[in-house]
């Protein structure tokens, strides 16, 4: 169980620091032109799509740093815990806009996290 834990931590982390940091550095015009995924920056600023982009970094730091360095772990699934409710809001923009395939997407996002999240602080629990 602890392997698949640090597995699907590993991959959200990776998936999440690549996804943020690309938010950070690309402009809102040039996402929305890369094609139907990155549609969404339409319903946000700038400042709101550099900000969301902030979170996921920042969750993909929280995700694996406090427990590799054995510094807070309760961290671990407070991120993961970030992460399932930054993609159930992203699954409602993504609803109200009719994305419906792309929905699908970040509801394996929000079942991942929530695995993290029940992981460490269950059977696997950094807590104890």
């Amino acid at each position: 169980m602890n392997l698949a834990l640090w597995i699907v931590t590993g991959l959200l982390a990776a998936a999440y620091l690549a996804g943020g940091a690309f938010k950070l550095a690309v402009p809102k015009e040039r996402i929305a032109a890369a094609g139907q995924s990155g549609k969404w920056v339409e319903d946000f600023g700038a400042g709101g799509v550099k900000a969301i982009g902030a979170v996921e970094v920042l969750a993909a730091v929280g995700l694996v740093l406090p427990a590799v360095l054995d510094i807070a772990p309760v961290f671990v699934p407070l991120a993961a815990l970030g992460l399932v409710l930054l993609m159930a809001g992203a699954a409602v923009v993504r609803l109200r806009r009719r994305e419906y395939k792309l929905v699908a997407v970040d509801v394996v996002y929000v079942l991942l996290a929530a695995f993290v999240v029940w992981g460490r602080l269950g059977p696997e629990s950094f807590l104890n």
